[in-house]
């Protein structure tokens, strides 16, 4: 049978010419693979069956090596790939390792990709998108120290819509709440009250009936609303009769004029909008900053200009209303720099991340195939002993790779829809406006693309290495015999360095953010977050036209709370802490010389409940908090933070002193108390807000948020506080229940957001630069078995051989944590804006995860360490 095999053999290189030293090596390679194996114990027709089981057969070898030039090229890949699927078949541990491995990076690659792909680069649901642009106020600097961007006041406005000539339509727009009745009850629909223009302005139309007219922005004509398909499909089951149909919101009713087209959804979570009509009083405010602009450009005309349009606008304004506008100029933001571009440095971090995985999983991947290809040299050098030509072989190797990537490309896919519903409940709070984020065909054809150009490059340093081995060397190679491979060993420890490195870039980026979010964690907000709960009570106008009913509304409210058992405390204030919102206005101080409005200081305005201090544990420095005596009608007073306190009386006692409130004239405030500062504006703002406190009950404001401190756990009272206030007004929707401390927690969700996405692709980076270590170690392992043998025989102990190996694994180690130290260093400055309490090159941080990654690092070098300390010294001798 062996004879037969190689008669066949010598009948083939005859026929292709080869030289006659090339059959001699052939069979003197047969005779030992086969003497080996009958030593080893096989029988001579054992070790036939085994030798065409390696070779894969003459005959099918035979086939698959033709001369190219009489198989057309269609055949010719078509025979690749059903030999490389036979092969992957009959190596299905290797196979397996390499599919995972691959899809893994992958998975998370075309995952982030979806993101950014739906954020970043896809055009946005509005015609021409790129000549919408976001207007903003910018105030005076000294005023708002880092505030760059501030809502517009109304009759500023009207002279930038009137004086530009850069803009083709302009429109604005403010937030609005709505309480429809449904079969549940009372429910909160969020709306936004918008000017006539504002469609026009995005390029958005109604499905079904029409937008608002000019005429429907006059006070009396605004009781028409437009739909969200979402809530016309939800609420009205999708009845195209609902246009004309008069429904009651918020106690008035209005009539549906239309419903708009699904992909209008801007403001973000929209359910309807209304006209926004002002009276000839809101049309002249100039101070009072409330609402947001959109603007379409004419066409030909480019940002720059606009903002150059813009500046001498403001410019103009200033001079003819220094009271109001000295110091404010105007920003022009393109719509998508507005929408995402607080989130982009975050997710452009992040697709670096996930790329670097990507990097490490081919490192490993190129480790395996590369290892593999040259244990198969025999094989390879048979093929081309039979005829195959170079190109005809290396082609092969990349064939087998490619279609390993593409199956981990297949599974990655299956990993990244996960991945993506993960993300995306992450990024819900980040986004500021519905985009559909799927596997749509630019993710898959991403996902294709990226598998195909992952096998290359990871069959390329396997070719690349059979390219420089010699058909002849590779033939002589028998069991336990086999050819110097420096090249490979050095190409093999590059890959290892290159995914330590890596790793150690993405485990550092991952510790910062762990990092700033303890940082942020240690911040104290000036209040107590535990045991409270809150929830928001939006009056309608209609029914609380006057402050007297807000004001009764909202006592009677809260003592029905305070009386639930379990309560401890509750108060009520218009904007909650720990958010970036909330009003502010400036002041005048009594005692000092007037000055222009746009001269006086400006501090944040919150309008208070008594017993609010008292639920959130915020400290009374000086004088009294507010009570019950502090009512309409009584002596106006105010408390004052110490920061306000700091600025306006440095070194003085405040108490006694009067305030006035530029936009509530004529009612001057007497200082009853100075309080603890706040982190009004989220705990990463290390400079206090100067803060006014003004009562509730002299104030009489429509929205108000219920703050209850409770004994035990505060989310068992959201049903009875609930219960409580629709005994007040049974109409009434409640909004936003949550505790303080999922408050706190949103305040830094983007940081916390990244690093939980930095260090999940972290983790699966140290989990493949480790079984990277493993597999280089195992391997040469098995490379070296005669040497470690020899060794052994000569008097080396078992803790010997393992600082042998593990000495080799740490090397590779140690460079590849200094490479990965050299490049973190300039590449974590992009996460600047993120950090908090931390600086990019945190030598903690460095310090912290190297050790980290180097103790990984010893537990991958252990294992094949330790397999080497029990190899027979005998055996391994003897196999040559």
């Amino acid at each position: 049978m062996f004879d037969d095999l190689t008669m066949r053999a010598r009948s083939l290189f005859h026929r292709r010419g080869v030289e006659k030293e090339m059959d001699e090596e052939l069979k003197l390679h047969l005779e030992r693979e086969v003497g080996s194996l009958v030593a080893a114990g096989s029988t001579r027709e054992e070790a036939v069956r085994r030798a065409r089981r390696e070779f894969g057969g003459l005959d099918q070898i035979r086939e698959e090596c033709r001369d190219a030039r009489g198989v057309r090229p269609i055949e010719s890949l078509v025979q690749d790939l059903r030999y490389g699927a036979r092969i992957l078949l009959k190596s299905p541990g290797f196979t397996l390792v390499v599919v995972l491995t691959l899809a893994l990076g992958i998975g998370a690659n075309t995952a982030i990709f979806s993101v950014v792909d739906a954020l970043l680069i896809r055009p946005l649901p509005f015609p021409e998108a790129e000549r919408i642009a976001q207007i903003w106020h910018v105030p005076p600097a000294r005023k708002f120290p880092g505030v760059t961007r501030f809502s517009v006041s109304a009759a500023n406005y009207l002279d930038w819509r009137g004086r530009n000539h850069v803009f083709e339509a302009m429109a604005v727009y403010g937030g609005r709440s709505f309480s429809f009745m449904n079969g549940d009850g009372p429910e909160a629909l969020s709306g936004a009250s918008v000017s006539s223009d504002f469609f026009r302005v995005l390029g958005a139309h109604a499905r079904i009936g029409r937008d608002f007219l000019a005429s429907e922005e006059e006070p009396g004509h605004d009781k028409v609303v437009l739909l969200s398909d979402a809530l016309w499909r939800t609420r009205f089951n999708a009845d195209p009769g609902v246009v004309g149909r008069a429904i009651r919101l918020s106690g008035d009713l209005y009539t549906v004029i239309g419903v708009m087209d699904p992909s209008c959804s801007f403001p973000a979570n929209v359910a309807l909008w209304s006209p926004l009509a002002w009276s000839a009083a809101d049309r002249g405010v100039r101070g009072n900053h409330n609402f947001a602009v959109v603007a379409r450009l004419r066409p030909g005309v480019e940002m720059a200009s606009a903002q150059q349009e813009m500046n001498a606008i403001s410019t103009r304004l200033e001079q003819e209303y220094p009271d109001d506008d000295r110091g404010w100029g105007a920003v022009v933001v393109p719509i998508r720099e507005e929408l995402f571009g607080q989130i982009r440095p975050a997710l452009l971090v992040l697709f670096g991340g996930v790329t670097c995985v990507l990097l490490i999983a081919c490192a490993n991947v190129a480790n395996l195939v590369l290892a593999r290809t040259m244990a198969r040299r025999r094989v390879l050098a048979l093929r081309s002993a039979l005829g195959a030509s170079r190109a005809r072989v290396l082609r092969q190797v990349l064939t087998e790779t490619v279609l390993l990537s593409v199956s981990g490309g297949a599974a990655g896919l299956l990993l990244a829809e996960a991945a993506l519903r993960w993300m995306e409940s992450l990024l819900a709070d980040n986004v500021p406006l519905q985009m559909e984020m799927g596997l749509d065909g630019r993710v898959l054809a991403f996902a294709l693309a990226l598998s195909i150009t992952t096998g290359l490059a990871a069959g390329l340093a396997a070719s690349w290495r059979l390219t420089r081995s010699d058909p002849i060397e590779g033939l002589r190679e028998g069991p336990g015999r086999s050819a110097s491979d420096a090249g490979g060993r050095r190409t093999r420890a590059a890959l290892v360095v290159a995914e330590v490195a890596l790793s150690l870039v993405l485990l550092i980026g991952a510790g910062l953010m762990i990092r700033t979010l303890a940082s942020l964690r240690g911040v104290d907000p000036g209040l107590d977050v535990r045991n409270v709960l809150t929830m928001t009570v939006n009056l309608p106008f209609t029914k609380y036209a006057t402050p007297a009913p807000r004001i009764a509304f909202f006592d009677r409210a809260l003592a029905r709370v305070r009386a639930l058992p379990g309560v401890e405390s509750a108060g009520a204030v218009d904007s909650l802490p720990l958010l970036r919102s909330g009003s502010a206005q400036p002041v005048a101080v009594e005692g000092l010389p007037p000055v222009p409005m746009s001269e006086q200081p400006e501090v944040a305005v919150r309008v208070i409940s008594p017993g609010y201090m008292r639920s959130l544990r915020i400290p009374i420095r000086e004088g009294r908090d507010f009570s019950d005596a502090d009512a309409a009608g009584g002596t106006p007073v105010v408390l004052i933070s110490e920061a306000m306190a700091k600025q306006l009386w440095p070194g003085e006692d405040p108490l006694g002193r009067r305030v006035t409130l530029t936009f509530v004239p004529g009612i001057a405030r007497e200082i009853v108390g100075v309080v603890a500062d706040v982190k009004l504006r989220g705990v990463d703002l290390a400079e206090p807000v100067p803060t006014l406190y003004w009562p509730q009950a002299q104030a009489g404001t429509f929205r108000m948020s219920l703050v209850v401190r409770a004994a035990a756990r505060p989310g068992d009272l959201a049903p009875a506080v609930t219960a409580a206030i629709r005994e007040v007004d049974p109409e009434l929707p409640v909004l936003n229940r949550r505790t303080m401390d999922a408050v706190l927690d949103g305040s830094f969700s983007q940081q916390e957001t990244t690093m939980l996405l930095l260090g999940a692709f972290g983790s699966l980076a140290v989990l493949l630069a480790g079984l990277g270590i493993y597999s280089v170690l195992s391997y040469g392992v098995r490379q070296r078995g005669k040497e470690i043998g020899i060794r052994m025989a000569l008097g080396a102990r078992s803790p010997d051989v393992l600082r042998l190996v593990m000495g080799e694994g740490l090397r590779l180690t140690m460079v590849g944590l200094a490479l990965g130290a050299a490049a973190a260093v300039p590449l974590t400055r992009l996460l600047r804006d993120l950090l908090f309490g931390v600086t990019p090159t945190d030598p903690v941080t460095f310090i912290a995860v190297a050790a980290g990654l180097c103790a990984v690092a010893l537990a991958a070098c252990y294992l094949p360490a330790r397999r080497a300390t029990r190899v027979d010294p005998m055996l391994a001798i003897r196999t040559d």
